[in-house]
């Protein structure tokens, strides 16, 4: 299973100056494109600190000039490796216009201000989800965790405000790289990569398909 990625080249003098405006202009892309569903997904890949990884998929909530933010179970299995290991690397995989990002950087809880405003823009039901689920831990059916959204919805009915759990928030990724990733034919795919200079500033580099 293959395909030709025939699409125009991505030049140094084609990028911005920052990292995160780049990242802008191509998610305004992806996002105004009919053939990418959900352009905020992302992989997140995470690992403990004696180096064992895992990943998963995320939805990206907000981004800005500090970095990407995402929300999730504090408790949950990248919860506790992003606590004892910040490392963290994102993917985006748009693969429909043969585009992909890929950050790596360090991760940081966001203040609780910055959560509880995000927690009440959620769906009552997501809300809701957020106490009923311990994230990555073993439960014994479905049907115990459906009993324990449903015991939440009784005491929180549709309308009336949740408390946002203590156990969960956002993290915040800062970038120390940002490779942008342009397929191209016979596998000669563009990749430009900024990489962050002691002093706070970038500079790009071009790295071999």
């Amino acid at each position: 299973m293959r395909e030709q990625y025939r699409t125009r080249e991505l030049s140094e003098e084609d990028l911005v100056p920052e990292p995160m405006d780049q990242f802008a202009h191509w998610f305004a892309e992806v996002a105004s494109s009919p053939a990418i569903h959900e352009p905020n997904a992302m992989v997140v890949a995470t690992a403990t600190p004696d180096g064992r990884p895992s990943t998963r998929t995320v939805l990206l909530k907000h981004y800005d000039a500090r970095g990407f933010v995402f929300f999730t179970n504090y408790t949950s299995r990248k919860g506790a490796e992003l606590a004892a290991n910040p490392r963290v690397s994102l993917l985006f995989p748009w693969h429909p216009v043969a585009r992909q990002v890929i950050v790596t950087g360090t991760a940081a809880r966001t203040g609780r201000d910055e959560t509880a405003a995000y927690f009440r823009t959620r769906p009552h039901g997501s809300q809701l989800g957020a106490w009923a689920s311990d994230q990555s831990s073993v439960i014994g059916s479905r049907e115990e965790l459906l009993a324990r959204y449903e015991e939440l919805a009784a005491r929180h009915p549709d309308g009336e405000p949740v408390p946002v759990p203590p156990h969960w928030g956002g993290f915040l990724v800062v970038p120390e790289t940002m490779e942008f990733w342009q397929g191209h034919e016979n596998r000669l795919h563009d990749r430009l990569r900024y990489v962050r200079r002691p002093d706070g500033g970038w500079e790009t580099e071009r790295l071999a398909p």
